[in-house]
This record gives C-alpha cells, structure tokens and sequence, in this order.
C-alpha cells in the first residue's frame, strides 16, 4: 500500500478505521524529513495491512502541537487505535522494518490490560 497523507480532518477517523497506523510528521522544509520519504514510501509498498500516514505539520500545527510534535520528522505508531511507538527522528530502513514487525507482534491483549491499568491508577490519584 502507497502512503496516504492525513489531516487533522482525517486523522482521528484513519486511527480508528484500521488496525495498524504509521503516521509520518513531516514538513516541506525539513531536509532530514526528505531523506526519510523514499524509506517510509518503500517500505509502505511491503506491508499491505500497515497504513502508512503522512501528516504535514506545517498545514496541521494545532494537531501537530496537540500531540506533542517538537521534532520532525516523528514517527508514531498506533495499533487498535492505540498509540505504541514514538520517536523523533529518521529511521534507516532496517529500524523502520524491524518498529513494523514489532507492532505487528504486540499483544494487543496485554497492551489493553496496560492501558486499563493506567487509566484505574490515574483516575484513584
């Protein structure tokens, strides 16, 4: 599957209507954020079942500065709508392929129960 670019419009909507999402903050001005494309474009064309987000900051700040962006490019990750990877900074191919299998092999069981966990512990504080 090519990337497909999000917006604040679409972003929620594209976490929620697929199990694994990859979303690439980038910006036209960002000389590392050009080098990453054509390794996040490849190996998007190798995951089929992964959609790969691009999201441009400069046309989305107020998501962008929501989430917490203060580097690009940032890439996240979220699987069932759950945020699982997040790192500033470009990736080499084989980190890139290697953050992909490790979101594909997460028990999404025991990251629910964490989450629960999480929650419970903030909401008895």
């Amino acid at each position: 599957m090519a990337t497909v670019d999000i917006s604040a419009d679409t972003f929620e909507q594209t976490i929620a209507d697929n199990d694994i999402v990859l979303v690439d903050f980038w910006a036209d001005w960002c000389g590392p954020c050009k080098r990453f494309a054509p390794v996040y474009d490849k190996t998007s064309e190798e995951h089929d079942d992964v959609v790969f987000a691009k999201l441009d900051t400069e046309a989305n700040q107020e998501l962008s500065a929501g989430l917490g962006i203060t580097g690009i490019p940032t890439l996240m990750a979220f699987r069932e709508g759950v945020l699982v990877f997040n790192q500033a900074g470009a990736l080499p191919a084989p980190q890139l392929q290697e953050v992909v299998r490790a979101v594909k092999d997460l028990d999404m069981d025991q990251v629910h129960a964490e989450v629960e966990k999480m929650k419970a512990e903030a909401q008895g504080n």
